[in-house]
């Protein structure tokens, strides 16, 4: 310790005591910590309460505009089957497409104008997803898909129903295959997923998240691409290419050997 002088007045120097720098220290970790946690806190509060009020909105209407067939607790009812574990995926689809709530009883549930706002469709399957673990809505990527392997899997597993360009077919009692121009990707990916009405389900484990992007981008290539045999016909294949045969190219025939006829006399 060193002794001065300073305006006559002895002063005392010194180095800084060890249990003043741990409190400086310690002061300087709660001053961050307190400043990342007011900085964190509102996001997270703010999701939090976003979903709980998305659920709540879901809730509303689907007591309002589900609850008659598929009961107040998703339970299910005589007129329409239990929702708990279906997941916010078969919601989005259903109700996305138009298909629910249905018009009237039917062989199948057929696509008509949606009746809720994509935010009202969210709000829906957020709160069927929130009571049951279930399938959730996929996030979509075909920017690097294999369009090659994908029209493998379609036809392999799909195209019997769907036909080969994705038109559609029919099927027993009344029901069919709709087509799938037009179709959102994430819908094709939530059918894959969730097998809606007659269609089974291609889970994982049967046709993998990358493979089920490899067919929805295939079925995006036949849609942006035009026919290259001519006027598609519908893309319905030889029934609707021999009915037009039929009709058109015979009928022809016909009427030109009526008018050669009507001519020789």
């Amino acid at each position: 310790m060193k002794k001065n002088t300073e305006n006559g007045a002895p002063v005392r120097r010194g180095r800084r005591s060890k249990l003043a720098t741990v409190a400086l220290v310690a002061l300087g970790l709660v001053a961050t910590g307190g400043a990342y946690a007011l900085a964190t806190a509102p996001a997270g509060a703010n999701g939090t309460t976003t979903q709980a009020a998305q659920i709540a909105e879901g809730q509303a209407l689907f007591t309002a505009n589900c609850a008659s067939c598929h009961g107040l607790n998703l339970e299910g009812t005589d007129n329409g089957p239990t929702l708990i574990g279906v997941g916010a995926a078969a919601v989005d689809f259903q109700v996305g497409t138009g298909r629910m709530p249905l018009a009237m009883s039917g062989p199948q549930a057929p696509v008509k104008p949606g009746q809720f706002t994509d935010e009202q469709v969210k709000a829906l399957a957020t709160y069927v997803g929130s009571v049951a673990p279930g399938p959730e809505i996929p996030d979509v990527e075909t920017a690097n898909a294999d369009i090659t392997l994908g029209g493998e899997i379609f036809r392999t597993n799909c195209a019997m129903c769907h036909n080969v360009a994705g038109a559609g077919g029919a099927l027993t009692e009344g029901k069919y295959a709709p087509e799938l121009t037009g179709v959102t990707a994430a819908h094709i990916y939530e059918a894959m997923l969730t097998g809606p009405q007659n269609m089974p389900v291609f889970n994982d484990s049967n046709i993998t998240p990358e493979q089920k992007a490899d067919v929805i981008a295939y079925l995006q290539f036949l849609e942006s691409q035009p026919s290259p045999g001519g006027y598609s016909l519908g893309d319905l294949g030889p029934v609707s290419e021999g009915l037009f045969i039929w009709i058109f190219g015979l009928g022809a025939l016909v009427g030109v050997t009526v008018w050669l006829t009507a001519k020789s006399n």
